[in-house]
């Protein structure tokens, strides 16, 4: 698989910074948002991005206000855009895909499968085109 390019929106430091090392040791470049508006900065200036990694709750704006963003411009309406989120309880999976997410991973990551999970959604981005 070549390398992807992933947007990965989460305000929590740590959380971003393990997301980001992972992913880069696999060879995937990652450009990190901090906030909604940040992320929608990101996409506006350059929509290349392969996938984005959304956290949910974020303050200043949540990740399914970004996501209905990224659905309703033509030229991102099929980005793959991942929840990933602390919110792990029966029927959440269920409900973030329902509301339009392409995947669900629940936080605290799982640094064993987390590569492996994301490119899964990239190969299948791919397979699709």
């Amino acid at each position: 698989m070549k390398p992807a390019r992933i947007l990965l929106v989460e305000d929590n430091a740590m959380n971003r910074q393990l997301a980001r090392d992972l992913l880069q040791y696999h060879g995937h470049e990652v450009v990190e948002a901090r906030s909604v508006e940040e992320g929608w900065t990101a996409l506006e200036t350059n929509a290349s991005f392969d996938i984005v990694l959304l956290d949910i709750q974020m303050p200043g704006g949540g990740g399914p206000e970004l996501l209905r963003r990224i659905r309703t411009a033509s030229a991102l309406s099929s980005l793959p855009v991942i929840a990933v989120t602390a919110f792990a309880m029966d029927g959440d999976r269920e409900r973030f895909l329902r509301d339009g997410f392409d995947g669900y991973l629940s936080k605290p990551i799982d640094t064993r499968s987390f590569v492996a999970t994301v490119e899964s959604f990239v190969r299948k981005r791919e397979a699709e085109k």
